[in-house]
């Protein structure tokens, strides 16, 4: 007997149900992987004010971090005055998160969520924003679609993404050809730091867009060679790549190679290693 019309079509639903529980699991493990609370600590510490300032967050705001991991743009928001919720896939991140938070003495609501399918209601924020966190979700538009949705009308949207042509954005780049290829459908995540195609993403359901491109300025490593040996062991993508060719010495040594060339190549500091990393800062209105 051929299979019905109906059932080839829940089979296709139920694979790709389990192909995207998959790829999220991925997810999750590789950004568990390594320290990132480190990373977004000691090394890009200033950008999560920088968009608590553009996105105008003031006290008793409801406040929404997409992607949060360890709350760099979640606890500044809190330490103003709102009301703020910390959700990201990979809740591993939250400890540090909380310990950072009772530090500085900020209250925050940590909460595991998926950004491309929020456990939040439509329209509960009067800031959604996310601090390059959102921008590695692999589907661009659910992720757009549910930033919009959970923030109400007339509230704020607030990005902060590495830009393709940054630092950052030429790292993923580097890395490209020694990791393994991406699942289908799966977008790049430097894509968010074009401001067309955030605009694309959203469409007619926000205003007043406000992109300008900005850098922080990087000056925490010696040498370049440094820079590529903390990445290697604190951040989960660079690790997450070089597991991938592990059991091949000389593409390690090639990948060594082409990571500590880009930070030469970006170094314009004398007797230590000093880098303008760019990104894109965006800000909206939802209608």
């Amino acid at each position: 007997m051929q299979p019905t019309h109906r059932s080839t079509e829940m089979d296709d639903t139920i694979d790709a149900v389990r192909a995207d529980r998959e790829l999220k699991t991925t997810h999750r493990a590789m950004w568990a992987l390594g320290d990132y609370p480190a990373v977004a600590t000691d090394v890009i510490a200033d950008l999560g004010p920088a968009l608590v300032r553009a996105s105008r967050v003031r006290p008793g705001d409801r406040v929404l971090d997409v992607a949060a991991g360890s709350g760099n743009a979640a606890i500044p928001a809190a330490l103003s005055g709102a009301s703020v919720v910390a959700g990201d896939l990979t809740p591993e991140l939250f400890d540090a998160g909380r310990r950072r938070a009772a530090e500085l003495g900020a209250e925050v609501e940590w909460r595991e969520a998926d950004a491309e399918a929020m456990p939040f209601a439509d329209n509960e924020f009067d800031t959604v924003m996310s601090c390059v966190g959102v921008m590695f979700a692999p589907h661009h538009q659910e992720s757009a679609d549910e930033l919009v949705r959970v923030c109400r009308p007339g509230g704020t949207i607030g990005l902060l993404s590495w830009t393709p042509e940054g630092f950052i954005g030429q790292m993923f780049a580097t890395m490209k050809p020694y990791a393994p290829p991406p699942p289908p459908g799966a977008q790049p995540p430097p894509l968010w730091g074009r401001e067309d195609h955030v605009r694309a993403l959203f469409g007619h359901r926000v205003t007043d867009v406000v992109a300008t491109r900005r850098t922080v300025r990087i000056d925490q490593f010696r040498t370049p060679e440094d820079f590529r040996d903390y990445f290697k062991t604190r951040y989960g993508p660079t690790i997450a790549v070089y597991r991938n060719i592990a059991d091949d010495p000389a593409r390690v040594a090639e990948l060594d190679h082409e990571l500590a060339d880009l930070a030469r190549r970006f170094d314009h500091g004398t007797g230590s290693t000093v880098m303008n990393w760019e990104y894109l800062l965006l800000t909206a209105r939802k209608w």
